[in-house]
């Protein structure tokens, strides 16, 4: 049974406008809002996947991970959307396994990655619960995931974060993307409770939830910090890395005894971290 959690809400209604007769190009203007903020109605797909590709040749330099062997490794992608990022990712590595909470969304990805990646590489996989990843042990060889861990309940996130882990191979490498707190949080996070309380109303909800200004403030939906992660998974972990904006600082620290390298990092939002590592 697919969760009824809040914050899946605007998931769920752009994966409807996603799944209805439209053109590629529409879907991109239509649900434009969801992935990467880009609105307008002279957005075409390719431009779409073009802001994608070139943010995975970004943090592929900003997070060091050249040494990674993508044209011979398994590669998951914990919140495809429709592939923005995808068709990058299926021209680097050997297979791409795409997921996603929303059947639509990966019906799209996979013409998205026809259209401008190779799909001869691409698996899709339904996360209907929105915790759970239906892969066996030791997958893959590295997990991505970008903008996606932040607009999940901190439990959810938590839970995705032991599933990369776990479906990701000894000595192989999870690259994941999170949100911290700032001082606007504290305005920010009680209209993201408020608007998920509205959202769940039955007239006004549907509505709001497929607006994008309505989006922003009800996806404010967690804020860890590095400290908060890593004292749930650095045991499993080696090589830990954490990178975040120059503009910051993090401390960093875990009762496991792990060694920990923080890295501050240009181009890297202020309310963003990343982690970096190697599975034990």
């Amino acid at each position: 049974m697919q969760t009824k959690r809040a914050h899946h809400l605007p998931w769920r209604r752009a994966g409807h406008l996603a799944d209805n007769n439209l053109s590629a190009d529409d879907v991109v203007r239509e649900t434009g809002w969801v992935f990467n903020n880009e609105t307008g109605d002279d957005l075409t797909l390719k431009e779409f996947v073009d802001t994608g590709d070139k943010e995975v040749q970004r943090y592929v330099r900003l997070l060091e991970l050249q040494n990674i062997q993508f044209e011979s490794s398994t590669l998951l992608e914990i919140g495809s959307g429709i592939g923005r990022m995808t068709s990058a990712f299926t021209n680097r590595c050997q297979k791409v396994i795409a997921a996603d909470v929303d059947s639509a969304f990966l019906e799209r990805c996979r013409q998205t990655v026809a259209q401008f990646g190779r799909i001869d590489r691409l698996n899709t996989l339904h996360v209907v619960n929105g915790r759970t990843l239906v892969l066996g042990d030791d997958t893959v060889d590295a997990t991505f995931s970008y903008i996606t861990l932040q607009h999940c309940q901190p439990q959810d996130a938590i839970e995705l974060v032991n599933e990369a882990i776990r479906v990701t191979r000894s000595g192989g490498t999870i690259v994941l993307n999170f949100r911290t707190w700032v001082l606007s949080d504290v305005v920010l996070v009680p209209l993201g409770v408020a608007m998920r309380a509205l959202w769940k109303v039955s007239i006004i909800g549907p509505r709001l939830a497929r607006w994008r200004w309505s989006t922003r403030i009800g996806w404010q939906a967690n804020r860890l910090n590095p400290n908060t992660v890593l004292a749930k998974v650095a045991p499993a972990l080696c090589e830990i890395k954490v990178f975040h904006s120059v503009k910051r600082k993090l401390k960093v620290s875990t009762n496991s005894q792990k060694p920990i390298k923080t890295i501050p990092t240009n181009r890297i939002n202020p309310s963003h971290w990343w982690l970096v590592a190697q599975v034990s």
